[in-house]
């Protein structure tokens, strides 16, 4: 079987799907499973409606009606007859969205988040495998949460892979197009989950590894794995093909075009991983596999906006320790902190992280009874694997450098605009 998965980028709109099912003409869809992430910025937009609940915002009808305007628009786009079942199916979806949200007592944001959230990949799959079936293609639309079982840490849940095992190898059916959602699983309650933002990927690399496929492929809007962002460098190349272990390190950097949970469970089975372009399936893309990187000094730039640097130094000029940084990061993993840099000196601790779950005052309270503390918000952290000095000026020129670290292979320099 081969595991296809495709972004909200390529479902945003009527004219994607239709391209979609171009793409599957092309490759064949017999012994497929299609991954779908929500349609465009349907994610934005429910975290919008969960942030209006949660506020007891006066706009969070208006919010909840964007959503399912955009969605009716490609449903009238797609469908000619407005009595087909998937306008009934869709109708369902939001209804179950509004009992939700009318109902719940529950005040733990995470949970409500996921339970909200959810419903753009449920809504995006339904409206495919109703057309994929009105073009001509037969296929199983299948609820994802009946089969990726995970622990209750909502927005960013673990996966149970004993149980997730048992329930994708015994109940997806082969030689077949099956259609199922990305991000989503559910926990031991049958409450929904998700698997931290950007999850479709590793969704993906799940039941590569449960069925042992043949190949996972990633279908993008860009030619395949860039060594830059080409929404913030210039002259970016492809890479035709990179080991396991370099795409491991450019994704635990940031690299947006691989989730960096992905390439464990396929790296584990020597699963292929392509990433190729939904705009012109006939390019060869990139070839992610075992073996020796082709293009390993090809510098690679990666960047991390929005970042948060905290600086914390001793009060009394004590050492801060093997002691010290062992309680930092305990409470670094309490308020969910996702660290991207560390660097210490005797007395100073610095460490770059992104603040995800808006958690940093209740830190930087706690820090500050033991620790002097000073940050910098919305700082810029850019990654070169393989760097030169070239490179390292192309990132550093123009920009205040706060921090600058160098390994063998990798420079990393957190900035702030100048």
């Amino acid at each position: 079987m081969r595991i296809f998965k495709f972004g909200g980028a390529s479902v945003k709109d009527a004219a994607g799907i239709r391209n979609v099912h171009e793409v599957l003409k092309f490759t064949g869809y017999d012994d497929v499973l299609l991954v779908v992430s929500a349609m465009g910025k349907t994610t934005n937009a429910l975290e919008a409606v969960v942030n209006n609940y949660f506020n007891k915002s006066a706009s969070l009808q208006a919010s909840i009606q964007e959503v399912k305007k955009y969605h009716n628009q490609i449903l009238l786009d797609l469908f000619d007859d407005e009595k087909h079942a998937v306008f009934t199916d869709v109708s369902r979806l939001f209804g179950d969205m509004d009992y939700f949200l009318s109902h719940n007592k529950s005040p733990n944001y995470n949970f409500v988040y996921d339970q909200i959230v959810s419903f753009g990949e449920l809504v995006s799959t339904t409206i495919i495998s109703h057309f994929m079936q009105s073009v001509g293609i037969k296929n199983q639309w299948i609820d994802v949460r009946n089969f990726i079982k995970t622990d209750a840490t909502y927005r960013d849940a673990g996966v149970d892979w004993e149980q997730t095992q048992k329930n994708i190898s015994k109940n997806v059916k082969k030689k077949a197009l099956n259609i199922t959602q990305g991000f989503l699983g559910s926990d031991e309650n049958g409450f929904t989950t998700t698997l931290g933002r950007e999850g479709s990927d590793y969704t993906a690399a799940i039941f590569a590894y449960c069925l042992g496929a043949e190949s996972v492929t990633i279908w993008k809007d860009v030619p395949g794995v860039m060594n830059a962002d080409p929404r913030y460098f210039d002259k970016a190349v492809l890479l035709n093909q990179i080991s396991y272990r370099e795409a491991i390190e450019l994704a635990f950097y940031g690299a947006s075009v691989i989730h960096p949970k992905t390439l464990q469970p396929l790296q584990k089975k020597e699963i292929p991983l392509y990433v190729k372009s939904f705009v012109d399936p006939k390019l060869p893309g990139t070839s992610v596999s075992k073996g020796a990187d082709l293009e390993p000094y090809t510098p690679c730039f990666i960047v991390k906006r929005n970042q948060l640097l905290i600086s914390l130094s001793s009060i009394d000029f004590e050492f801060i320790m093997e002691e010290n940084i062992s309680d930092i990061f305990a409470l670094l993993h309490k308020y969910r902190m996702k660290v991207s840099l560390i660097q210490n000196s005797a007395i100073s601790f610095s460490v770059c992280v992104e603040d995800k779950f808006g958690n940093f005052n209740d830190l930087k309270t706690v820090l500050a009874r033991k620790f002097k503390v000073a940050y910098n918000e919305n700082v810029s952290l850019y990654t070169i694997r393989h760097f030169t000095d070239q490179a390292a000026r192309l990132i550093s020129d123009n920009k205040t450098v706060l921090l600058r670290q160098i390994s063998r292979e990798t420079m990393q320099i957190v900035t702030k605009e100048s």
